[in-house]
């Protein structure tokens, strides 16, 4: 009899501080299903409606999905915004780690350095997007000033439709302060004793770069590779206030830098096609979900954890 009250009152004690715990994280629970899982699963109700916020929807199936494969802006939108990625992100990446490189050596006033390297990154994105707006003034810019003085052609960056996405590229090299400070901590942490190891047995420092430099900031690498992609397939702000500044539509000259997420909020806010927009997050998330599945399925090629052989 008090082995059974005994086990009673244990369950009873689970249960309080299950109740307690629940009531601690209720903020989150709430939260979560009202402002995340609530918004997702009516985002895909509305991919499959017409709706356009003000008339309850109506539903039309495949029609949003079948309309994309014949929209010429998408396919527009979803090139610029792959362009911007191949040759924005990646280069910045690559940037990024030979920076973190030159701050990881040892010299003097190195915490300036980083520290001046870093400031770039508190700036939000809208207000360094319109700083850039005044560097890259075809007429009154610094940067076509200094080119101008070295004799090197101006282009009219924010209205000529080949120099726009080069201009928010350019524009990229300046913020990856966080990415270089989250490499370097990555090459903090390889220990040195590998170093002293290679140089021992005559290995150059090419030799070391790859062959243990990368394997070893290798899950750096492939967490900024995921988090980037995510990053560059949502690139709104930047673009947005250079297609604003040029005083043409949603997009900018010829619709060069009409990037997907710019469509997607066209299509949402300005054209209130709802269920159209909807219908583009989703095949958004698809590419992405595709894309973040590939890359992990090679990282075991590519990526050594410690211990790894």
């Amino acid at each position: 009899m008090s082995s059974i009250q005994a086990n009673s009152g244990i369950k009873s004690r689970e249960r309080k501080r299950l109740l307690i715990g629940l009531l601690f994280i209720s903020p989150w629970i709430f939260g979560f299903l009202v402002f995340q899982l609530y918004p997702i699963i009516m985002s895909l109700y509305y991919s499959f409606t017409e709706y356009n916020l003000f008339n309850a929807p109506q539903w039309v199936g495949l029609s949003n999905y079948i309309e994309m494969t014949k929209d010429v802006k998408m396919y527009q939108s979803l090139y610029n915004t792959i362009f911007i990625t191949i040759f924005g992100f990646f280069p910045q990446l690559i940037y990024a780690l030979g920076i973190a490189l030159l701050l990881n050596q040892s010299v003097k006033g190195l915490s300036i350095y980083r520290t001046i390297y870093f400031l770039p990154t508190l700036v939000p994105a809208v207000a360094s997007s319109l700083l850039w707006l005044w560097l890259l003034n075809a007429q009154y810019g610094l940067v076509n000033q200094m080119l101008g003085a070295i004799g090197l052609p101006e282009p009219n960056w924010l209205l000529d439709a080949n120099w726009t996405k080069p201009s928010l590229i350019f524009m990229g090299f300046w913020g990856t302060g966080t990415t270089t400070i989250m490499y370097l901590a990555a090459l903090q942490e390889v220990p040195k004793m590998y170093y002293e190891a290679a140089s021992i047995d005559g290995a150059s420092r090419w030799r070391k770069f790859w062959h243990i430099t990368l394997p070893a900031i290798s899950p750096m690498t492939f967490f900024l590779i995921i988090m980037g992609l995510i990053g560059s397939f949502q690139y709104f702000s930047q673009g947005y206030v250079f297609a604003d500044s040029s005083g043409q539509a949603i997009g900018g000259p010829s619709n060069s830098i009409l990037f997907y997420a710019i469509y997607l909020f066209q299509n949402a806010f300005v054209f209130l096609k709802m269920g159209y927009a909807s219908a583009m997050a989703w095949l958004l998330f698809v590419v992405v979900l595709i894309l973040t599945l590939v890359i992990f399925r090679s990282s075991g090629k590519w990526v050594f954890y410690g211990g790894d052989k």
